[in-house]
């Protein structure tokens, strides 16, 4: 499958002054295989460790010598290890978290060897280590899961996703087209964008297979619960983690989960989720301003999971036929597209950047909230997102009038259009605004609609 993440890791291995790189997502998004791929596509040795599966082999690590690291594991491993033609990848590196701290003489002793450490669960390692970080002398890259147009390239609809692309930028999509994008976008959200469960479903498109994949996957994240049950109860984890999906949409509410457990028990299990990468967190902003975290309720927020496939898969509506979506998930209250829409937007940060999401929600007064707040360069976004092709816009009219902002988006299942718009709020106010309008399949494009539809 082709990898956005790909030519940022092609483009680390290229540069001479890179840095050990440490790759950073949940369980099965495909960080090993990124790895191996890049070591296959640029015909390098790849000298691959698991810890879980060899915690002995951190013992060669103790060492600050790179020289000799090298030396002892080909002695260990029984390999002839050329620095300038291999690629070291420490995989599972959580399992013995203090070879973080030796990356730094890699860096500064072995440039020539390109070095990569990933782990299911290494943000609780980042997050509790008792070691000194080597800061300024290693990088991160994200890793998300597949994204709709890889989706598309991988089903052999690379054409389609390029005529989309084209789309943002021509504002017009044939009717049929639209149509064609729907129907594979249906596709996607029951199978979502983890690579095997992917993978499995574009080879033979069998609903059972696909389904125990999702099953599977969902059980070995339960299965981590064990490990940090010292902190949370392993099934108050599950709770939470089964509550995401049925609140997604709305403010996560601690007493929607468990109105018997403690407020600081729940807020640890979300913590906890949220460092696994298996759920993630969509902050409250009040968008007066950039940087859009610097104001907003920390009491407010609202959870999505990990990918799309397996929200669907937890609610029961995996076996749903594809054509079925439209009349049943969608009137899930537009949970599931917000939920497509924020995995989306993740993956517009670029590989080395922490992402983070942020909604609008007033407090006080008057009820309103918009979806989503993007930051796009200077200008500060407000996404609106719609199951449909219909719906109010009152808040997001309210919103502009406030914040006086010239360019708002509107996500749904209608074709591709602008709009500039003179309209009245509920409360009488006049305000005027350009709309741009994508199909919720385009959600990819979103940062070239919004420079072509800027105001100059």
């Amino acid at each position: 499958m082709k990898r956005s993440v790909s030519i940022f890791l092609k483009d680390w291995l290229a540069n001479p002054s890179r840095k050990p790189l440490v790759m950073r997502g949940a369980r099965q998004v495909g960080k090993t295989w990124l790895v191996r791929d890049l070591a296959k596509t640029s015909s390098r040795a790849l000298i691959e460790l698991n810890f879980e599966k060899q915690p002995e082999l951190a013992e060669h690590f103790l060492s600050n010598d790179p020289a000799r690291i090298i030396s002892d594991l080909e002695a260990d491993l029984g390999l002839d290890i050329h620095p300038d033609n291999a690629i070291l990848f420490l995989d599972e590196i959580q399992a013995a978290p203090a070879l973080l701290a030796s990356l730094r003489w890699f860096r500064e002793e072995m440039p020539e060897l390109p070095v990569v450490a990933a782990g299911s669960l290494l943000d609780f390692t980042l997050k509790e280590h008792d070691f000194s970080m080597p800061v300024g002398r290693i990088m991160y890259c994200h890793v998300e899961p597949l994204s709709f147009f890889e989706f598309l390239d991988a089903s052999g609809n690379e054409k389609l996703r390029k005529t989309l692309c084209t789309a943002s930028n021509t504002g017009t999509l044939s009717p049929r087209l639209h149509e064609r994008s729907l129907e594979l976008f249906s596709e996607y959200c029951i199978t979502g964008g983890l690579p095997e469960i992917m993978a499995a479903w574009v080879e033979v498109r069998n609903d059972d297979r696909r389904l125990q994949l999702q099953q599977d996957l969902i059980a070995a994240y339960r299965d981590d619960f064990n490990k940090y049950r010292k902190r949370v109860p392993a099934d108050l984890l599950r709770r939470v983690m089964d509550a995401v999906p049925k609140q997604m949409g709305s403010n996560f509410v601690y007493n929607h989960v468990d109105a018997d457990s403690g407020h600081r028990n729940l807020k640890q299990a979300v913590e906890m989720l949220t460092l696994a990468r298996v759920c993630h967190r969509i902050e409250h902003t009040a968008a007066n301003g950039l940087p859009l975290g610097a104001e907003g309720n920390p009491r407010l927020f609202k959870m999505m999971m990990v990918d799309i496939g397996i929200s669907t898969a937890q609610l029961g509506l995996s076996r749903l036929e594809a054509r079925n979506l439209n009349q049943t998930v969608w009137a899930n209250k537009g949970g599931l597209a917000e939920q497509f829409v924020g995995q989306h937007l993740r993956c517009l940060f670029k590989p080395w950047e922490e992402p983070r999401l942020f909604y609008w929600q007033r407090t006080g007064g008057r009820q309103g909230e918009l979806d989503f707040i993007y930051q796009h360069g200077p200008h500060i976004i407000p996404i609106e997102v719609k199951a449909g092709s219909a719906g109010s816009m009152k808040s997001l009219h309210a919103f502009m009038q406030n914040k006086q902002l010239p360019l708002a988006v509107r996500l749904d299942t209608n074709p591709p259009s602008v709009q500039d718009l003179d309209v009245r709020t509920t409360t009488g106010e006049q305000v005027r605004y350009r709309l741009v309008s994508l199909p919720l399949t385009m959600t990819e494009t979103l940062s070239s609609a919004i420079e072509r539809s800027l105001p100059q």
